[in-house]
């Protein structure tokens, strides 16, 4: 999608400190992070928010739990959180889909 900061962060067009990437996602460390580990976890797929996704992006959504399980444990996280925002009333700044991992 044109002007999509987390479509073009995907297609390499703008820089991010990427450290994992699938065929469907890409892991990256949030600019303003909350915690010591931020990630985000962006599907390549433009989907707008959790509730704009279809019931064929079942699959994409649970890869991207998984693609945050293994960088939890790359980076050594006994616990963390994982956290949609979901809509601007949730707290969803960037109209991407996008899954924060958050630990210490």
């Amino acid at each position: 999608m044109d002007g999509c900061l987390f479509c073009e962060i995907a297609l390499k067009k703008r820089p991010a400190e990427v450290v994992s990437e699938t065929d469907e996602a890409v892991v990256f460390k949030d600019a303003n992070p909350k915690t010591r580990v931020h990630l985000l976890i962006v599907p390549k797929k433009h989907i707008a928010s959790v509730s704009d996704a279809g019931d064929d992006d079942r699959a994409m959504l649970g890869g991207l739990i998984l693609a945050a399980r293994d960088a939890a444990r790359r980076e050594g996280l006994a616990g963390y959180k994982l956290m949609f925002n979901v809509g601007r009333d949730g707290g969803q700044v960037i109209d991407h889909i996008h899954l924060h991992l958050m630990g210490n």
